[in-house]
């Protein structure tokens, strides 16, 4: 893993890890690329630091000043940001959703080698699991590769009122947003800010803060 890069974006933003969470974050890293079947075409551990951890990091401002307890990150995947957020905030309650069990399975496994306690890693599809749990956080979290209107839809009525949702989405978010716009008011939420942030010198990550009210 390159803890270089890592620890030297976070410095610029003001955060740091421990020797601890970082070994942490190496051993996901090995977990992910040692599965038994392919959780990510990014094997390189210059872009794994940059495109999986980093990337999941750009959430940390938000985490911290909005004082989150517990979050829910839909169609985790491999588990970023999920799992890199968990390890940097120990205390964060997060439930992992993804709808392939074996990614769930992968979860499990990952999360309890790891030693992380606090986390939830179901095997379901969103608009089931708001059948189960409602309304239930205080942020919703999405970095899947579907339409921000789409991805709205599945992570709106699992935040309570006055919760946030954070798409993770382009350098180039704007039509998307006023594609969405629809859906937003459909579930009570309006886009509270757009923020770029810059993840490395050619990679640029919108964060969509959409509010409920």
């Amino acid at each position: 893993m390159r803890k270089d890069i890592v620890t030297n974006w976070l410095a610029n933003t003001g955060h740091t890890l421990t020797q601890s969470q970082l070994a942490s974050l190496a051993r996901y890293q090995e977990l992910v690329l040692s599965a038994p079947f392919n959780l990510t075409a990014i094997t390189n551990s210059e872009d794994f630091a940059i495109k999986h951890f980093i990337d999941s990091y750009t959430l940390l401002p938000w985490l911290d000043d909005m004082k989150i307890t517990n979050c829910i990150d839909i169609g985790s995947g491999a588990g970023f940001p999920g799992v890199p957020l968990k390890i940097a905030r120990p205390t964060l309650r997060i439930t992992l959703l993804d709808s392939l069990l074996k990614r769930v399975l992968f979860l499990r496994a990952a999360t309890q080698e790891l030693g992380l306690t606090g986390v939830e890693c179901i095997h379901a599809r969103a608009e089931d699991h708001v059948k189960q749990k409602g309304a239930a956080y205080d942020l919703a979290t999405a970095r899947a590769v579907a339409r921000l209107g789409k991805l709205a839809g599945y992570a709106l009525p699992l935040v309570k009122p006055g919760g946030v949702f954070l798409a993770m989405k382009g350098p180039d978010a704007a039509a998307e947003i006023e594609e969405a716009l629809p859906i937003l008011h459909k579930h009570g939420s309006a886009v509270e800010s757009v923020q770029t942030v810059e993840i490395s010198q050619e990679i640029g990550r919108s964060i969509i803060v959409i509010r409920k009210h």
